[in-house]
């Protein structure tokens, strides 16, 4: 079988097409930043090779740090006249831009694809997620706004590569229809193109919008502790969520910081395999590059024959390659599970820590290969990695408590609920935790002990959108929660409590089911 990028998905295509959207935000060889209210050729483009296929593409144009100073400054201003701004005309505004984000839809999603190698299906999704997230949100905002005004300050954004659009637009939006300016930054290692696009479309529904990229060490004095912001909202790694909370803590300001947490399937009395199968093949969507993966499977040490059982086809059938790849025009892009990881120093780095878990003791329960990966002849694959698995990872690896972000699991067997219970407690907090078993007074009773925001009986538990809260336990989170009422509640000011595991705040609502 012979592969080629389908007619029209090339990259010189999408970024044309991108280009004939926006072109105040694209120009012909570099993407702009977006500030003072206008786009402009500032910043020193990066050099930047897309995961997919190791092409060149422009790469994120970075600031310097007065010019974050001065952008913020602006932000502040335009935040001002923002919350003069009536409801009505901040639900119509925010109408524009999702009818906008409808037209450029396809294009955005075929840059997602490009940039940070989301398979279609995922990349489309993506981008309606968004868009029926915020949707949701203009039919509650009348409700959710009495009694409530926006904040002293525009609010400033730094998330992660991984979601854009239903993370990163989708909660920009919600803080302007709640009367606030936004601040965004670019990550560094992708989406920057797609952004550039959102935002694009944002600010020609006449949002008071901001996006600058930039080194984040190099801007975080003006986008984390500037005294003009009124919140800011960060989506990323321990490290650096812990080192913001470190410049955080001089300064009064609502935060939100969404941090990684080593989620865990725990199995135990179990028998209903057939239905489990199917959400731990779509748990590799996008190679578990996502904050609520679940690397980790704590497994009762009799069940492990049946769970090997189900588990070892699953991996052997995924479907992984060059996301934009066809036979024939006439095709339609693939349904993989994933594409590449972020990039090529990410894949060795897997590799490494594959390599390490085997040398220090642990067990190659399944190694996945490229050469079962759908690609172009000749196609550079070294951002690919294929799926491994781990069993019984010794206590002193890299990867014990932490998450891989990318398609290593790691099996841990146990004999007691005390085992069970610490094993998928490992990593000081999750996100999201689930048990499969036959014994509800059982799950009833761990949930209890696990630190786990959200937790799922027999099946996954995600993000969410529209009314799900989300939030954390332990390192996975520090700030006020969000989702539903609780996101306009941590980007307003009013009466009620906010919601969060942070100083003075309450720390959920009564009878909140997670």
């Amino acid at each position: 079988m012979t592969l080629h990028v389908k007619k029209g998905a090339e990259w010189s295509a999408v970024y044309a097409a991108a280009r004939a959207l926006a072109p105040e935000a694209f120009d012909e060889s570099r993407i702009n930043n977006l500030a003072m209210g206008k786009w402009l050729s500032v910043g020193t483009p990066s050099d930047h090779f897309n995961p997919v296929d190791q092409m060149q593409i422009a790469g994120p144009p970075k600031v310097d740090h007065q010019t974050a100073i001065d952008a913020v400054s602006d932000a502040a201003r335009q935040h001002a006249a923002w919350g003069k701004v009536d409801l009505d005309e901040r639900k119509s505004r925010v109408s524009a831009a999702l009818a906008g984000l409808r037209i450029a839809r396809d294009t955005i999603a075929m840059l997602l694809a490009w940039e940070i190698g989301k398979p279609w299906k995922l990349a489309c999704a993506d981008v309606d997620r968004c868009i029926d997230g915020v949707e949701w949100y203009l039919g509650e905002i009348d409700r959710q706004m009495e009694g409530r005004h926006p904040l002293s300050g525009p609010v400033s954004n730094i998330a992660s590569w991984n979601y854009p659009l239903s993370v990163l637009v989708h909660a920009e939006l919600v803080q302007m229809l709640a009367g606030n300016a936004v601040i965004a930054k670019t990550p560094s290692q992708g989406g920057f193109h797609a952004l550039t696009l959102a935002h694009a479309v944002m600010a020609k529904a006449g949002l008071p919008v901001t996006l600058l990229s930039g080194v984040g060490a190099d801007l975080s004095d003006a986008l984390v502790s500037s005294p003009e912001l009124g919140a800011f909202a960060f989506v990323g790694g321990r490290s650096n969520g812990r080192a913001t909370l470190e410049r955080l803590a001089n300064f009064d300001k609502r935060h939100i910081l969404e941090q990684e947490g080593l989620n865990a399937w725990g199995i135990w009395d179990f028998s209903d395999w057939d239905n489990l199968a199917p959400h731990l093949r779509k748990g590799f969507e996008y190679a578990k590059q996502r904050c609520t993966a679940y690397p980790r499977y704590v497994i009762q040490r009799r069940l492990f024959p049946a769970f090997l059982e189900m588990y070892i086809p699953i991996l052997k059938g995924l479907r992984f390659g060059h996301p934009l790849a066809v036979e024939d025009d006439s095709d339609d892009l693939p349904d993989l599970e994933f594409g590449p990881v972020i990039h090529k120093t990410k894949a060795d780095e897997l590799r490494g820590q594959f390599k390490e878990a085997i040398d220090t003791g642990g067990i190659p329960l399944f190694e996945g290969d490229l050469a079962h990966g759908r690609f172009l002849a000749g196609q550079d694959i070294s951002a690919y990695f294929a799926p491994v698995s781990v069993l019984e990872p010794p206590r002193a690896w890299s990867l014990h408590h932490s998450e891989p972000f990318g398609p290593i699991d790691s099996i841990v067997l146990v004999d007691t609920e005390a085992e069970f219970i610490a094993a998928m407690n490992v990593s000081n907090g999750n996100l999201v935790s689930s048990v499969a078993t036959d014994d509800l007074v059982f799950a009833k009773r761990v949930r209890e002990e696990i630190a786990a925001f959200k937790f799922g009986v027999n099946k996954p538990r995600s993000r969410g959108d529209r009314e799900e809260v989300f939030g954390g336990l332990g390192a996975s989170w520090r700030g006020a929660f969000v989702g539903g009422d609780l996101l306009v509640d941590a980007v307003t000011e009013g009466a009620r409590p906010i919601y969060g595991n942070f100083k003075g705040g309450s720390r959920y609502p009564e009878g909140l089911d997670l």
